[in-house]
């Protein structure tokens, strides 16, 4: 009769013995198989959560992005290109602009591929006398914002005054008790007040805006603007040097000057909403990354102290089946059977007993773990966590059985047959 029918027949007549240790074997496998798909699933799911938070991370960036560009637009415009013999001194003392460019550099910027200004807005302003109320104003005229060529559409910072209409500062608003609506005459021409400013706390509260066609026919200087107001991009290489030296490739002869307090708070403001974003999202893999350290300090305990507990077991059951079968033994050697067939017939035993425990203990594990991590319903087959479930349990099943399955094939038999 072959070791493997022999096997047979003494499974099915030791039931018990064998579903005890395969419970064991079992055991042990699903403690290892449920642990390591625990932890993949966790990791499979934290993919899933840190794909969706950068997803709104990125969502909730455009949402601040823009709260903050409005925020912001309040500040106004944060360069001044000048004309190249506007002395600087006069322009700081007495925000006198004396010296004058074409209205059509403002076009030849805007035309031209520079990514480090934006927002052109051609101007020209002069401080003076406002005949019919005897009131020293800054006359403001500009056309609006100069829409560059190659970049998207933006709203603008300053909307463009309509022809026959005026925007009046809160100074002048206030003390001359204007309202929109309201028509004024300005150096003989009438006006209709389009609109009147908060409070901003500088020259804008005594100045009037008006179209840029009106306001040099006013001042006698038609086609001429003494300023192009701009914003610096915050972008790399914006540094105020990478500016001027783009400026001055498309319009040699000007200035550039930075109003630094504007620039810096707008800056910080942008920055703030990205480092509020990235501090979200850091959050949560820090968290993610703190529960997978737990999973895995309590797994790192729980399996090892499984598989101990099965072989222990293993090895006991085999022992005891050794002992229940000291008969059997003393026959078989008594027949002419080798040490090595007797060792063969317990180790082919515990080899199906490690095969079908770690094939059960991956299916027990597996599903315990996606029930474990809310995954219920869901296919999750990993051909490594089988391959290592199902080896660790065959070796188990057999480095347990092999000391009682040598101590059966070293018995002589006629000790055996005088105890019987």
């Amino acid at each position: 009769m072959s070791v493997w029918r022999l096997v047979i027949k003494e499974i099915v007549r030791r039931k018990t013995n064998f579903v005890s240790g395969l419970v064991a074997v079992t055991l042990a496998a699903a403690v290892l198989a449920g642990s390591m798909t625990i932890l993949r699933l966790h990791d499979l799911r934290t993919q899933r959560i840190l794909a969706r938070k950068e997803q709104e991370t990125r969502q909730r960036m455009a949402v601040l992005e823009d709260d903050y560009r409005k925020i912001m637009k309040n500040l106004g415009f944060n360069l001044l290109i000048l004309p190249g013999n506007q002395k600087l001194s006069d322009f700081y003392a007495d925000d006198a602009v004396s010296a004058y460019i074409p209205d059509t550099y403002a076009t030849r910027l805007a035309e031209a591929k520079i990514v480090t200004i934006r927002h052109l807005l051609p101007s020209l302003q002069e401080k003076v006398l406002w005949p019919e109320r005897k009131r020293t104003i800054i006359l403001i005229g500009t056309r609006g914002e100069v829409p560059s060529m190659f970049r998207d559409a933006r709203e603008p910072i300053l909307v463009a005054v309509k022809k026959g209409h005026a925007v009046v500062g809160h100074e002048l608003a206030e003390s001359l008790g204007l309202r929109a609506g309201d028509r004024i005459t300005l150096f003989g021409r009438t006006f209709t007040v389009g609109q009147c400013n908060e409070e901003r706390g500088s020259k804008d509260d005594i100045s009037i805006w008006i179209d840029l066609s009106e306001a040099q026919g006013i001042l006698g200087k038609p086609g001429r603007i003494n300023a192009i107001l701009a914003l610096k991009c915050h972008c790399a290489g914006n540094e105020l040097a990478n500016v001027r030296r783009d400026v001055a490739s498309v319009l040699p002869g000007v200035q550039v000057i930075e109003q630094g307090s504007k620039v810096l708070t707008r800056a910080e403001a942008r920055d703030r909403a990205s480092k509020e974003a990235a501090e979200a999202l850091a959050g949560e893999v820090g968290n993610r990354r703190q529960l997978r350290d737990e999973l895995e300090r309590f797994s790192s305990i729980l399996a090892p102290l499984a598989l101990l507990a099965s072989a222990l077991w293993v090895g006991l059951v085999f022992y005891t089946n050794v002992r229940e079968r000291r008969g059997e033994i003393g026959i078989l050697r008594a027949l002419g059977a080798r040490t090595r067939t007797i060792l063969r017939l317990f180790l082919t035993k515990a080899l199906l007993m490690g095969c079908a425990g770690g094939l059960a203990g991956y299916v027990l594990g597996t599903s315990i773990g996606l029930a474990r991590q809310g995954e219920i319903g869901i296919s999750f087959l990993d051909p490594r966590l089988f391959l290592l479930t199902f080896c660790t349990a065959v070796v188990l099943s057999l480095a347990a059985s092999w000391a009682p399955a040598y101590y059966a094939a070293q018995q002589e038999p006629a000790e055996v047959l005088r105890e019987e």
